[in-house]
């Protein structure tokens, strides 16, 4: 599906010429005011996008505990996410330079009340 509008950037400021995590992304005013009253909203479409919710497996599978991650090159976008984060209480970390990760127990249980399975 295609769609032509000359007021697409105006509705996306942050599309623009080059891959994404080479250039700025910054939420407009009005998206940032959007994604303060509804951060679950963003929560769950970047990790239904960008991530996903898995079972850790540790010490030859004898111990199992559900875990989100979530990854993107941009460091605005990751900035966006962990934001997001801590707006509904979730505490994320950084295993990696382009990945964060959700673990503790009581986020998983925050982050199942409202993101449910990809569709």
């Amino acid at each position: 599906m295609y769609t032509y509008w000359k007021h697409w950037p105006c509705v996306f400021p942050q599309h623009g010429p080059g891959t994404k995590h080479q250039r700025k992304i910054e939420l407009a005013a009005w998206q940032a005011s959007i994604v303060s009253e509804q951060p679950r909203s963003l929560l769950r479409g970047l990790i239904h996008s960008d991530g996903c919710r898995v079972i850790n497996r540790v010490g030859n599978g004898r111990y199992a505990y559900p875990r989100y991650f979530f990854s993107n090159r941009s460091e605005d976008i990751r900035r966006i996410f962990r934001e997001a984060c801590f707006s509904v209480g979730v505490r994320p970390t950084n295993p990696k330079p382009d990945e964060i990760s959700i673990a503790r127990r009581a986020d998983i249980v925050a982050l199942d009340s409202f993101v449910g399975p990809k569709s």
